[in-house]
């Protein structure tokens, strides 16, 4: 079967999950991972025939697809500040958004005169966050933490495979108080934590709801603000005098999560919109 044709049957199957430019990128992740087709080939040779063999693993791999299942773990890796992080159902796909959130503190920490800036990462999932900032901060002393242990083999194996040293913490920020000792301190404290209310679930896209980890996306209705209230009072402790907070936020509650910074003491808030023009990411010092 010709590539153009093959593209054409796939966007018609993946038409009820996907617009057709998503699932042409889809599309070009799988052949070029798969079966090592470069997209300049797609792209200039789209009378390219697919071999048979090839064919059925294609079959196979539109079925998870259509599934629901993301295309990033079915690759098993995907893309984040021109690093390639290995994913799989224990950990969050990386997003854009969390690009732009390091993008602001790495420089930041470029603008600082900090020699070896010291930072706390709290729910690490595949390790993004800290692995990405050290690429770029080498001087950088980077700690990561998170409640999965399955998670963390995931963070660590992205680690080994940038090259990056990271200390690493199986630990609950939520009990934050037993775990970490009162001389810890931080010139950065970033998370994205789970903000996701229960409610909002109806707007998500089938593949997040059926395949990433929930406890990574999902806080009660009741208390959307549980981890930002959690880690604001956890810096309070451990942040360094001049040091930094960042959040990445619900983009229904930036103004909310504002506003509990200001009321627990943080100055110079700011609350940032991603390309989207969405609220995404807060700043704020002590």
């Amino acid at each position: 079967m010709q590539l153009e044709a093959v593209k054409k049957l796939l966007i018609e199957k993946l038409a009820g999950l996907y617009e057709a430019t998503e699932a042409e990128s889809i599309l070009l992740i799988v052949l070029e991972d798969i079966f090592g087709y470069t997209r300049k080939d797609l792209l200039l040779n789209k009378s390219l025939m697919l071999p048979e063999a090839q064919l059925e693993r294609l079959n196979e791999i539109v079925t998870r697809l259509c599934s629901g299942e993301p295309v990033q773990y079915i690759v098993g890796h995907t893309s984040f500040m021109g690093l390639t992080f290995k994913v799989n159902a224990h950990v969050l796909i990386p997003r854009p958004e969390t690009e732009e959130l390091v993008d602001l503190i790495i420089q930041d920490l470029k603008q600082s005169a900090l020699p070896e800036p010291k930072i706390m990462d709290i729910g690490t999932g595949s390790g993004c966050i800290p692995i990405a900032i050290k690429k770029h901060v080498d001087k950088a002393r980077v700690y990561a933490m998170d409640i999965s242990p399955e998670a963390l083999e995931v963070a660590k194996h992205n680690a080994t495979i940038n090259r990056c040293s990271i200390h690493w913490m199986l630990a609950d920020i939520l009990e934050w108080d037993l775990v970490f000792a009162a001389s810890m301190q931080f010139d950065v404290i970033v998370s994205n934590p789970p903000y996701i209310t229960h409610t909002e679930q109806q707007e998500m896209h089938l593949n997040v709801l059926q395949y990433e980890p929930h406890l990574a996306l999902f806080v009660e209705d009741q208390a959307p603000l549980l981890f930002y209230e959690t880690i604001a009072s956890f810096a309070l402790t451990h942040l360094a005098k001049g040091g930094r907070l960042y959040f990445e936020v619900n983009r229904n509650f930036g103004q909310e999560v504002k506003e509990l910074l200001q009321k627990k003491g943080f100055k110079d808030i700011l609350l940032k919109q991603d390309l989207q023009g969405a609220d995404r990411m807060v700043r704020a010092s002590l």
